[in-house]
């Protein structure tokens, strides 16, 4: 008897890739399928000699290629996306192509092929200019980029698909990301490969504004293990829903900083003395993030095991190992 087969879109991605290694390892079989735009194929490199990995190569947008991939699947997760507030600021049309109509794409060919449970990626960006810390899921405030707009959009969605269709649908609100594979390169890089490549380098990390802005930095092995409680989940209150996933906890961006110079200081203590400059805040950026994990932690079962810097001291090395630091 074959195991069950889960589609992962995006799955050549930072967190896709992540992904593709959890649920072979919890006993599926996973069709990858990603368009490259910025999935990279050295982040499934190691993948492609298992039996039980397929990879599809395609575009969200297109129908024929997602109703493709949908073929004997049991469950999807969807990742694909293009990320980045400042990006979608720069490119909003693109960033609605692809995480508005492409999403819906997924989840109409989902149901046309039969597939009930469908666990989709959200973001923290929804809270927008909501000041309520901790972010509570039922408490969200207005959009502050085209970015937040598409994934609220997605909620919507969701929502409406479990409503009107039964689909099981799971939103996951993902806080600040982070973990090996995470690309540091180009302009909408995230901050915290941004900045180790940049201490890397000896180079001053750039810090948007004063730096008191706070983030619930989440390692990438917390969100592999809501993916996989998500799509586990026997609990009827899930479906429809969405639902923090972070670790649950705040850190000022400085602090963020000096833990990380603390970290790459044991690699090369000259990376410990590296100074940080400071840049204007940029258009689109939420102040403070701070997540209230409790409804997830209630009905997803889930459980963040890895803090900030236990997650910064399994990341660093891998940059360390793969990223050559820039020339001066």
């Amino acid at each position: 008897m074959h195991e069950p087969l889960i589609l992962i879109t995006g799955g050549a991605g930072f967190i896709g890739s992540h992904a593709c290694d959890a649920f072979l390892a919890d006993g599926w079989r996973v069709r990858c399928f990603d368009s490259f735009a910025t999935g990279k194929r050295e982040n499934i490199a190691h993948l492609l000699s298992d039996p039980r990995f397929e990879l599809n190569e395609g575009d969200i947008r297109d129908e024929a290629s997602v109703a493709a991939a949908m073929q004997g699947v049991n469950a999807v997760v969807h990742l694909a996306a293009l990320g980045s507030v400042p990006r979608s600021i720069a490119d909003p049309l693109t960033t609605h192509q692809v995480n508005l109509e492409g999403f819906l794409q997924v989840l109409e060919q989902a149901r046309r092929a039969g597939i009930i449970r469908f666990v989709y990626a959200s973001s923290s960006s929804v809270y927008g200019d909501s000041p309520d810390l901790p972010k509570r899921e039922e408490r969200i405030g207005s959009p502050l980029s085209p970015y937040a707009v598409t994934k609220h959009g997605n909620e919507l969605y969701a929502r409406i698909y479990h409503g009107t269709h039964g689909m099981e649908t799971i939103g996951l609100r993902f806080f600040n990301v982070f973990g090996e594979r995470q690309d540091p390169e180009g302009p909408y890089a995230a901050a915290i490969p941004r900045f180790i490549k940049a201490l890397q380098a000896h180079q001053s990390p750039v810090v948007f504004g004063d730096g008191r802005q706070s983030r619930d930095f989440t390692y990438v092995g917390n969100v592999t293990s809501a993916l996989i409680a998500a799509i586990r989940c026997t609990d009827r209150r899930a479906f429809g829903e969405v639902f923090n996933v972070a670790y649950g906890s705040r850190t000022f961006l400085m602090d963020l900083l000096d833990a990380l110079r603390e970290t790459m200081a044991k690699h090369d203590p000259a990376f410990g003395v590296v100074k940080v400059q400071h840049a204007p805040e940029r258009v689109g950026d939420i102040r403070d993030s701070h997540a209230d994990v409790s409804k997830a932690r209630d009905i997803l079962g889930y459980s963040p095991a890895v803090s900030l810097r236990e997650g910064l001291g399994r990341a660093v090395p891998w940059y360390l190992a793969h990223w050559e630091p820039a020339k001066p």
